[in-house]
């Protein structure tokens, strides 16, 4: 993750020695961002940040901008704990203890919660709720499919922040006493479909739509050999058919764990030897990307091309 740049407040103005006509000028320059109301960044660094770490900002800013100490919920929680979730285009989500309606406003939706056993954590200067509390409420209140990714997550340790993983059981014993039985009913539903060994939240994703669109379910990290010896691991595997599939993140060329010291095009070089290794053993390699997620029915068509067996009758997609 990228580091966060450091936010320039407006009413600070004096000390940041700008005047709001200059704060007004920088903006149209492009030299700063206006992230919200009062609240400003540089440029440069805004526009090096992926929407997810943009959308982290926000949440920032939004803090700033509160007169009371504010519980983050939902997203923004997950964003604050660097649980990934999907979309982008998310408002910053807060709770409130009062019963009256909602204060949703200014790009801020809060979300009402019983003060009785309603706990949080300060997380990089800002309240939150905790990691368990975060995962329920994505999977209370999100799609299916969505849902599925930050649970998926918190199944393995996240080493970078030195945070456990968290089991099935912990995040079940979670439910009793917060949810409806319609919001218990789909928590239960992602965390028992949620798997560990699932790589990325493409991964997750991909594998949550498979399922609803009525596709066998693969193995996962299935390990290919040849005469050479270990090919790799792929990210899905139909066993009946021979078929692997892929999904392509951005992560895999980017991220300096998965490049390993290599060049962008020397990964994608390499990729293209490892996929080239599992076809000569006489399997089919089928392949998408994020935009293929997000545009309906397309995963759907792609497995259904590759031959990939269904469990059921073709959906209504």
């Amino acid at each position: 993750m990228n580091e966060l740049p450091t936010l320039i407040l407006a009413r600070e103005h004096i000390q940041q020695g700008l005047t709001p006509k200059e704060l007004a000028s920088r903006c149209r320059s492009g030299s700063l961002v206006r992230v919200r109301r009062g609240v400003y960044v540089d440029g440069g660094a805004w526009r090096a940040l992926n929407p997810w770490e943009q959308y982290r900002v926000r949440v920032s800013a939004a803090a700033e901008t509160f007169v009371a100490p504010t519980i983050f919920s939902w997203h923004s929680a997950a964003s604050v704990w660097r649980i990934p979730t999907v979309g982008i285009q998310q408002p910053v989500h807060a709770l409130t203890l009062q019963n009256d309606g909602g204060r949703s406003r200014a790009g801020v939706v809060r979300h009402y919660v019983p003060p009785a056993g309603m706990n949080c954590v300060r997380r990089d200067g800002l309240l939150v709720t905790g990691r368990v509390r975060t995962v329920l409420d994505l999977a209370a209140f999100s799609p299916f499919a969505e849902a599925v990714v930050p649970v998926d997550h918190v199944l393995k340790a996240d080493a970078a922040q030195r945070l456990p993983a968290l089991s099935k059981e912990q995040l079940l014993a979670g439910i009793e006493g917060n949810y409806t039985a319609a919001a218990s009913k789909r928590i239960r539903a992602a965390v028992e479909f949620a798997d560990p060994r699932s790589g990325s939240a493409g991964e997750s994703y991909s594998r949550a739509i498979m399922w609803m669109a009525g596709f066998e379910a693969p193995e996962l990290q299935h390990e290919v050999r040849d005469v050479l010896g270990l090919v790799g691991y792929t990210d899905y595997y139909w066993d009946g058919v021979r078929v692997a599939g892929e999904f392509d993140g951005v992560e895999k060329y980017v991220r300096p764990e998965y490049l390993k010291g290599r060049t962008v095009s020397q990964a994608v070089v390499d990729e293209k030897e490892r996929e080239n290794r599992i076809r000569a053993l006489g399997n089919g390699v089928v392949r998408w990307v994020w935009a293929d997620l997000m545009a309906a029915g397309q995963l759907e068509r792609k497995l259904a091309a590759a031959g990939v067996p269904r469990r059921r009758a073709r959906s209504a997609r």
